[in-house]
């Protein structure tokens, strides 16, 4: 009897240090307290259909119900890119491309991510994402409290995306299939936006790292 109450006390200790823990993360973004967070997310581009049903497939996003490529973006909280994936085909999902890309942040720092990222993990690094409602039951109006403020913050890379969509040639349908192409112009668009913000930066809160 004394061991199962001991086991539980330590469960219970274990869930309360874990809450603890996901509190002061969420009250350290509420009060931009985090300096070295950063933010990534995917991004797709249509391309034409290709000609072959093998290489429709691959190319097939079910998400967006057309044939495109995609890219994943790491940013600062300031929108600025720190990181661009190598393009890969559409249907491949987020946290694939971040597996094989292999990037990272500094020690201790932050990462927030959506739940397309879900099981994305990187040594040091304190992962930061909204919590998925769990099947046939509902969140917590805490969790949704939760989730509601990391994503006032994890949209800037939203925003950064939409930066570097300025340029047409990444948001239009893309009809070059000259090898490394696609790279070539994903690039180029996101350094012109970074460019930007060093002469327009964003108003943000959060200090840039």
């Amino acid at each position: 009897m004394e061991a199962e109450v001991l086991e539980t006390t330590v469960e219970t200790t274990e869930m309360e240090a874990e809450a603890l823990e996901t509190d002061a993360e969420v009250e350290a973004i509420e009060n931009m307290e985090i300096i070295q967070l950063f933010l990534h997310d995917g991004t797709e581009r249509p391309i034409n259909r290709p000609i072959y049903n093998e290489i429709q497939k691959i190319f097939y996003s079910g998400k967006q119900k057309r044939h495109t490529v995609k890219n994943v973006l790491l940013t600062d909280v300031s929108g600025y890119v720190h990181f661009l994936s190598d393009t890969c085909e559409g249907k491949k999902n987020d946290k694939k491309i971040a597996d094989e890309a292999g990037y990272c942040d500094p020690l201790g720092s932050y990462l927030g991510q959506d739940t397309g990222f879900q099981g994305f993990e990187i040594p040091g690094i304190n992962e930061v994402q909204p919590k998925k409602k769990p099947r046939g039951g509902e969140l917590t109006e805490d969790e949704k409290e939760r989730n509601r403020t990391i994503s006032k913050v994890r949209v800037r890379v939203e925003h950064a995306i939409c930066g570097v969509k300025r340029c047409r040639i990444v948001k239009d349908k893309l009809r070059n299939w000259r090898r490394g192409f696609k790279d070539l112009v994903m690039e180029t668009c996101c350094g012109l936006h970074n460019f930007r913000l060093g002469f327009r930066p964003w108003n943000y809160k959060m200090a840039v790292i």
